[in-house]
């Protein structure tokens, strides 16, 4: 570990009053937005049952969800703005402030801290020169500690921008993946043989993949926090 502090302990409360981020004229659905929405409302027995698709369109269209775009969400389902807020304040994938060009999720839930979340997690705070929950100076990459992601099997791991998995890191190929982000090539979907399927099916139960990765012994942590 650098002499990089890597550690805040002490968590700042968000503005009771916020500078609205997005134009009251902005804050409009187009007609196919609308549509979309329409359809959602029917799939459920409530409108407001409809909550996390809208959140997803509007962060899709805005990049981001300030308060303001959150209460226009509930306002559209005619939901307190309150229950829209808990919801988008609950999952991590909703994104409450502006994030950088690729978002950088690393898991650090039991079995990734086992096997060297943390270890990964730090090792790029050193290497970007940022903390968790921060962007760096030029806007290119946000960095989060986020809870499981249901990819335990191939741990240590992180998610890029809600987007896809990267498996079994180390440092190296935490490097290998940065320098291709600032190249602007994200990393193709790899598909994660299990150990049962390697000599039945080839190493890969999928068959929408171009590349796979057969399944390794996970590492230990060098530290569990």
């Amino acid at each position: 570990m650098s002499s990089f502090d890597v550690r805040k302990p002490i968590v700042e409360l968000p503005e009771q009053n916020p500078e609205p981020q997005v134009p009251d004229d902005e804050l409009v659905w187009t007609e196919e937005e609308e549509a979309k929405i329409e359809q959602w409302r029917d799939q459920y027995p409530d409108d407001a049952s409809a909550i996390m698709h809208v959140l997803w369109l509007a962060q899709k269209k805005f990049d981001f969800l300030p308060p303001e775009v959150i209460t226009f969400c509930a306002e559209t389902l005619g939901m307190d703005p309150a229950r829209a807020y808990g919801v988008a304040t609950f999952y991590t994938q909703y994104y409450k402030k502006k994030q950088g060009t690729f978002v950088l999720d690393v898991c650090t839930c039991f079995t990734c801290q086992v096997c060297g979340g943390y270890d990964i997690l730090h090792y790029l705070e050193d290497k970007l020169d940022i903390h968790a929950g921060e962007t760096t100076d030029d806007g290119m990459f946000t960095l989060k500690e986020v809870e499981c992601l249901g990819c335990c099997g191939s741990a240590p791991m992180m998610q890029i921008t809600n987007g896809v998995y990267c498996h079994n890191l180390t440092k190296e190929k935490v490097d290998a993946i940065i320098d291709g982000l600032r190249d602007g090539e994200i990393p193709e979907f790899t598909s994660v043989t299990l150990p049962q399927d390697e000599d039945e099916m080839g190493g890969n139960r999928r068959t929408d993949v171009s590349k796979t990765e057969p399944y390794q012994t996970q590492p230990r942590a060098e530290a569990v926090e």
